[in-house]
Formats: structure tokens, C-alpha cells, sequence
């Protein structure tokens, strides 16, 4: 019996979660160790200069939640890398199956709703301008394909944009 859509959802997510909290820490504590000119050296410190200066980095508004989740991570272990499996078997089982069973170019998603699939199966995506909404903020399509199909979706967002040409310059408010 296959799964609903929203467990098949909430797994990914779950799944999702669980590695990118423990690649976070670990990518972001090489990269601040790396860094010359800088007293951050690891996501602790990050947390510690947020909560110092919690009014100037507005945590009360945003939080740091995500931070205090990849900070209890301890790297890759056998949980996280049985989640990484998963996924690259929902994207190959999933993503590919869907373009390639309906000889599809590109996927098209509305905003970046396609982001996370697309990351986690490192798939080439591509978000141009598609509208505004009541307010006045610019809104985007995504279009996403297979491994290698960066030229063919560069084609087709392009072709958007020159039939549509609905992007406008900004305008900014004081």
C-alpha cells in the first residue's frame, strides 16, 4: 500500500530535517574555522553572539531555533546517514521517476515549492519573476529539471521571461 501524500510529505521532511541540521553544523563550523579575519569560529559562537545582542539580530522576531537543532547535532551518524539514503532514493523513486516516465523538460512550481525537492536530489532549479501579489511583492515560478538539463530549463525560463515580460525595477519605499 503506498503511503498519502501528506506521510510521504512529512517523512521527506523529517528526513530532511534530520540531515540538514547535522550538514549544517559541520559545513558551517569548516567554514567559520576558515575564516581569517573573524572572532566566530563555530555555530556555538554564532548562538553566543545572538543571544548577546539578541535586540540587534531581532532573535525575539526570528528565533535561532534551527541553530539550538543543528548545535545538539553530533555529525553524521548511523541515523543521519540511513535519512540521507532515504532521500536520495524518494528523489530517484520520485523526482526522476515523474520526469522521465512522463518525458517531461521541466517541472514547474509555483514560488520555490520545488526548492527542497530539487536541493536534496541536487536537481538544477531556476525561479523567475511570474507576478506580484496585492501588495506589490514579485512572486516566481520555479522551474526544475533532471541532472544536466541546466541549458534546456535556462531555454525555457528565458522564454518565459520574454513572453511574459512581467518583471518591473524595483521600487523602494522609505
Amino acid at each position: 500500500m503506498l503511503p498519502s501524500t501528506w506521510e510521504a510529505y512529512s517523512t521527506r521532511i523529517d528526513y530532511e530535517t534530520l540531515a540538514m541540521t547535522a550538514e549544517f553544523k559541520l559545513a558551517i563550523n569548516s567554514y567559520l574555522k576558515q575564516l581569517v579575519v573573524s572572532k566566530m569560529r563555530s555555530l556555538k559562537d554564532l548562538i553566543a553572539f545572538n543571544n548577546k545582542f539578541s535586540k540587534l539580530e531581532k532573535t525575539k522576531e526570528y528565533g535561532q531555533q534551527f541553530f539550538l537543532d543543528a548545535e545538539a547535532t553530533n555529525g553524521i551518524g548511523q541515523k543521519e546517514k540511513e535519512a540521507i539514503l532515504n532521500l536520495a532514493k524518494m528523489s530517484r523513486d520520485g523526482f526522476e521517476k515523474l520526469m522521465e516516465e512522463n518525458k517531461l523538460d521541466a517541472l514547474l512550481s509555483p514560488f520555490s515549492v520545488a526548492s527542497s525537492i530539487l536541493a536534496r536530489g541536487q536537481y538544477p532549479g531556476i525561479i523567475v519573476p511570474a507576478g506580484y501579489d496585492r501588495e506589490g511583492l514579485p512572486f516566481g515560478l520555479c522551474f526544475g529539471g533532471l541532472k544536466g538539463s541546466e541549458p534546456t530549463l535556462i531555454e525555457i525560463a528565458y522564454a518565459f521571461e520574454q513572453a511574459t515580460k512581467i518583471r518591473r525595477p524595483p521600487s523602494f519605499k522609505q
